[in-house]
């Protein structure tokens, strides 16, 4: 099965051009459950390559996720951070290069795998559509990538987005800010926009970092969230 948002032209290309917004998913769910997918780093996608997840693979991160079946709102944001997480590692296990990402982008300029926010809402967005196409994220629909100060060269950032089909409110799911294999972070991409930061109140709840999944999303880890005018209330 291809993915709705892809083509057939999955490739290699070791040093491409670089793009100033982030490359739509390129994927195949094959029928033996492997699934075929382009990732890009190297700042702005300058370097693509196909990788593929075996069903073995596949296997594995569906568990990992079957760990937060709740659905609530806090369990299916952890949800989403646990595949991102997971995708991240497999394409790890087949990219080694990816190991050498950093957080956000400073002292990394002439590492190889490093990944600057197009880089990272690129493959955000197309491990998103996949674990969609899955059924691995019921209550989200997957939307295009979204930036703000797109004409500030030193501020201009991107993110991906899911939308909560129940509200239709958007959601930034933020890989950019922490190393590549690690818990994405989230918040209303309204907040978002506002250049709120996720690893402070009122979101630093929904953006742990525990030592294990049982910790995102046992019933001791889940807050009662609500939104009222753009703002996580708890």
């Amino acid at each position: 099965m291809v993915g709705a948002a892809s083509s057939l032209s999955i490739f290699d290309e070791i040093q491409g051009s670089s793009v100033s917004r982030p490359l739509p998913p390129e994927y195949v769910i094959d029928l033996d459950g492997s699934v075929t997918l382009r990732i890009c780093f190297n700042w702005s996608c300058a370097r693509r390559q196909t990788l593929t997840f075996t069903l073995n693979d596949m296997a594995r991160l569906k568990r990992h996720l079957a760990r937060c079946p709740g659905t609530g709102l806090h369990d299916r944001l952890q949800r989403i951070r646990i595949g991102i997480w997971q995708m991240e590692v497999l394409a790890q296990q087949s990219q080694p290069l990816l190991a050498n990402d950093l957080a956000i982008n400073d002292f990394e300029a002439d590492i190889d795998g490093r990944m600057d926010c197009i880089d990272n809402a690129s493959n955000t967005t197309t491990y998103l559509h996949i674990l969609q196409d899955l059924r691995e994220l019921p209550g989200w629909t997957v939307a295009s990538p979204k930036v703000r100060r797109l004409f500030d060269i030193t501020t201009v950032h991107w993110t991906a987005v899911i939308t909560d089909t129940a509200t239709g409110r958007p959601w930034s799911v933020d890989s950019w800010y922490r190393p590549n294999g690690h818990l994405p972070m989230v918040m209303p991409l309204s907040s978002w926009i506002d250049k709120k930061k996720g690893w402070e109140p009122p979101f630093k709840r929904l953006n742990t970092t525990p030592r294990s999944i049982d910790a995102l999303c046992r019933p001791g880890a889940r807050t009662h969230w609500d939104i009222v005018n753009g703002h996580v209330l708890y």
